[in-house]
């Protein structure tokens, strides 16, 4: 049996008819960027968000740095963030100028640790960058405390938790910005790279919009910018997948459930922990392998069987033989945590058009390699 990581052509067939609709208005309309496709979208998700805007940008990627300037961060500043990420988010302090450092993870949710937080803050320190890792949001109420004590920014990089919550909170509601990628292996994805930022700073917002389109504010009229706009196409397809993705949510969880009700006699790898009264919207359900040189042999006895498991992110980001070291970083601390999802984690098939037929034979033949470990 074949188990694929993505169900992108899957979900596209689903749903043909409105996203080819939208491509088709975009198309006829003769307005391809910066056209009212983009205008619409934009609305659209401000009022899922709950924020007052919303602003599409070329990538997930620059939407970060281009917060950051928005913010004034620059040279001579720094950004605490965590290692067990995606090189992104890092590499998106440096566009911006200023210094990554780096803090360990929480062992159970493997997003950023907030009781590691205060000992990387200096007097240089400008801004904390949660990552909502494989889908979990931070702890956003103790981020947020420990920034207003130290008169911080916030910035959410939510690539991966669209359509996520705490407990008692939600996205943009504990911060500066909100960050999302939206390339198309992410929960609400497009068919190309394309990002945004939600905000409720109208000031983030005037920037970021004059920003994106080579500092410009009206025709013809420039300043200091760059070239990071969402298209007119792909943010019609973002238009036609928005509706869906709290269902699309609902499906990922219930896929997640029966992974871990399937799999909750194993022994010798954990499971995703969650949040109790978060929603985890299961960008990817990691495990984790309890001896790291066994990662390599699990992953490579599922792909063997069929299934397309995966590892994210494998090596963290200090560890990267591209890591800037020097002037554009600093490590406060041990990254044991960090280093050790980097060497453990293996990530299953996990969209909302798998089937039970998938996912039971996935969950059977993790079983099968559980047992067969001395």
């Amino acid at each position: 049996m074949q188990v694929p990581f993505y169900g992108h052509v899957k979900q596209y067939h689903n749903i043909k008819a409105e996203i080819d609709k939208n491509i088709s208005e975009v198309l006829e309309s003769g307005q391809y960027v910066m056209g009212p496709m983009l205008t619409r979208f934009e609305k659209e998700l401000a009022v899922y968000c709950g924020t007052k805007y919303a602003i599409g940008v070329g990538n997930g990627t620059d939407a970060i740095w281009l917060v950051l300037m928005a913010l004034g961060v620059g040279p001579g500043d720094e950004c605490i963030t965590t290692t067990n990420t995606f090189f992104a988010t890092a590499e998106a302090i440096w566009i911006a100028g200023a210094k990554a450092v780096f803090v360990d993870c929480d062992p159970m949710t493997k997003c950023i640790d907030p009781n590691k937080l205060e000992k990387a803050i200096n007097k240089k320190t400008k801004a904390i960058i949660p990552v909502h890792l494989y889908g979990q949001c931070a702890d956003m109420r103790a981020i947020r405390a420990i920034a207003d004590k130290h008169k911080l920014f916030v910035i959410e990089d939510n690539a991966q938790g669209i359509d996520g919550h705490g407990g008692d909170f939600k996205q943009g509601e504990l911060s500066d910005a909100v960050t999302t990628s939206f390339i198309i292996q992410k929960n609400l994805g497009t068919f190309g790279d394309s990002g945004a930022i939600v905000t409720n700073n109208s000031e983030i917002d005037r920037q970021v919009r004059k920003m994106r389109n080579h500092g410009s504010e009206k025709r013809s009229c420039h300043s200091y910018g760059f070239n990071s706009r969402l298209d007119d196409i792909h943010a019609g397809i973002l238009s036609a997948k928005l509706k869906y993705i709290t269902k699309w949510t609902d499906q990922r969880r219930a896929w997640a459930a029966k992974y871990t009700e399937g799999l909750r006699s194993v022994k010798n790898f954990t499971l995703p922990y969650e949040t109790p009264g978060y929603r985890h919207v299961y960008h990817l359900y990691v495990i984790e392998t309890k001896k790291p040189e066994k990662r390599d042999v699990l992953l490579k006895f599922l792909n063997d069987n069929g299934i397309d498991a995966k590892c994210h992110y494998p090596i963290a980001i200090h560890q990267q033989e591209g890591f800037p070291w020097g002037k554009k970083a600093r490590i406060c601390g041990k990254q044991k945590h960090s280093e050790r999802n980097a060497a453990t984690c293996v990530s299953l098939p996990m969209f909302p058009e798998l089937t039970s037929e998938e996912v039971n034979y996935t969950i059977a033949k993790l079983i099968e390699w559980d047992k067969a470990q001395k």
